[in-house]
């Protein structure tokens, strides 16, 4: 994924009746870090995904495979937050999924879509932004306001020996998530690979079987390059 480099694009008592909670290690012991906040998608949207994945990856090995540490989900939000607020973040997110009781919401897969970059592009599964998605977007945006700040470096992500590297369009694009990637611009998906974009003009020209899924789950993830969820800070099992 290095050759992308220019690419980017409330409560806390009583949960567990509604949902199992774990709680993954602690950031990398940074003042700041680089959080993305999502919905975790049932098995009916994981098995697309990783048929896309697969698919992808024969025509483009230099891709990611769809893995512990680039898992399908739904970025609601990414900000920079104070690593010492990091469980009061938890607690924030705890509390509005257990009012919004996402497990219950039917989604809906309609179409696949990539972002270039030269000749190449990252491709995904582009899910109608529902009323539902969209006002819990909103809300996270409110609780977590108070623990954000307005830059972080790369100390802030998660980058493993194998991939050391975060760019700086990376950085940019946390930075500014609030607003370009919310409200009228948010574009909820789930993203499934690499290939050239001649590749993906044919597979999006293609027929897509549109499908429902639910969320099973939602994350707490300290982002990692090209905005991969990539280092699991904390899980919730949703319940209806």
């Amino acid at each position: 994924m290095r050759g992308f480099t220019n690419i980017l694009t409330a409560l806390g008592v009583g949960l567990t009746f509604l949902f199992g909670c774990v709680e993954r290690s602690s950031a990398a012991e940074s003042p700041v870090t680089a959080i993305d906040i999502v919905l975790e998608p049932d098995a009916a949207m994981i098995q697309r995904a990783e048929a896309a994945n697969a698919r992808l990856l024969k025509v483009y090995p230099k891709g990611f495979a769809l893995d512990e540490t680039h898992r399908p989900h739904i970025t609601i939000l990414q900000r920079y937050v104070r690593t010492s607020d990091l469980k009061k973040v938890y607690a924030a997110v705890g509390r509005v999924l257990a009012k919004e009781k996402a497990a219950g919401w039917k989604l809906k897969a309609y179409k696949y879509y990539y972002l270039p970059w030269q000749d190449n592009g990252v491709a995904g599964i582009v899910i109608e932004p529902t009323a539902n998605l969209i006002k819990l977007q909103n809300i996270l945006i409110h609780v977590v306001g108070r623990y954000t700040v307005k830059n972080g470096t790369a100390a802030a992500f998660a980058a493993p020996p194998e991939d050391p590297e975060i760019n700086q369009p990376t950085m940019d694009y946390v930075a500014a998530f609030v607003p370009k990637g919310t409200g009228r611009n948010f574009n909820p998906h789930v993203t499934v690979g690499i290939a050239s974009q001649d590749y993906l003009k044919q597979m999006l020209a293609e027929p897509f079987d549109a499908f429902e899924f639910s969320p099973a789950g939602a994350s707490v993830y300290q982002l990692g390059n090209f905005g991969t969820a990539r280092k699991q800070l904390k899980a919730w099992e949703l319940t209806p």
